[in-house]
């Protein structure tokens, strides 16, 4: 979901597991060549998937590295399996109270600029918490815990289930 630290925990993780960090919204709008807010406004919802869609799909062909995808990338079932084909998927699992409480004062991110935003917080959790959970090979809750704690939840869950990336 938006705001639930899928950039933050993701660069640190990255940071942790000497790994490459991508953005894939920022590789979107380095792509378009302009603010995925312009793009959104001016071609729509279901152009920009097309684009976030390759560009996802462009990352899993490339070395391995972690990925923090837009929030809206599971929309689509080929994003979907895409994703889980690619490397092993963490969702960040926020409610959209906390989400809220994050993003109130966030005004670049288009889903959110309607009237009651958390009232869409709490549609959009609606519609892709299942979504996330299809794609997802592990489930994090974000609640409360500092941003470090994440990333040895994550560490702790990839080393059990023995999917940490091979050292060179």
């Amino acid at each position: 979901m938006p705001g639930s630290g899928k950039t933050t925990v993701g660069r640190q993780l990255a940071r942790r597991l000497d790994l490459p960090f991508f953005d894939s919204d920022h590789l979107i709008e380095e792509r378009l060549g302009c603010s995925i807010r312009e793009f959104f406004a001016r071609e729509g919802e279901a152009r920009f998937r097309d684009v976030e869609e390759q560009v996802l799909r462009d990352l899993a062909q490339g070395p391995t590295a972690i990925v923090a995808t837009g929030g809206g990338a599971v929309v689509r079932a080929a994003t979907r399996d895409a994703l889980r084909a690619a490397g092993k998927v963490i969702y960040l699992r926020s409610t959209p109270e906390e989400l809220f409480r994050r993003l109130r004062h966030d005004r670049q991110r288009p889903l959110l600029q309607v009237a009651d935003p958390l009232a869409r917080l709490r549609a959009l959790h609606a519609e892709r918490d299942p979504l996330y959970r299809e794609a997802a090979h592990f489930q994090i809750e974000t609640g409360r815990p500092s941003v470090p704690t994440l990333v040895n939840m994550i560490l702790m869950q990839l080393e059990l289930a023995g999917a940490l990336p091979e050292r060179p």
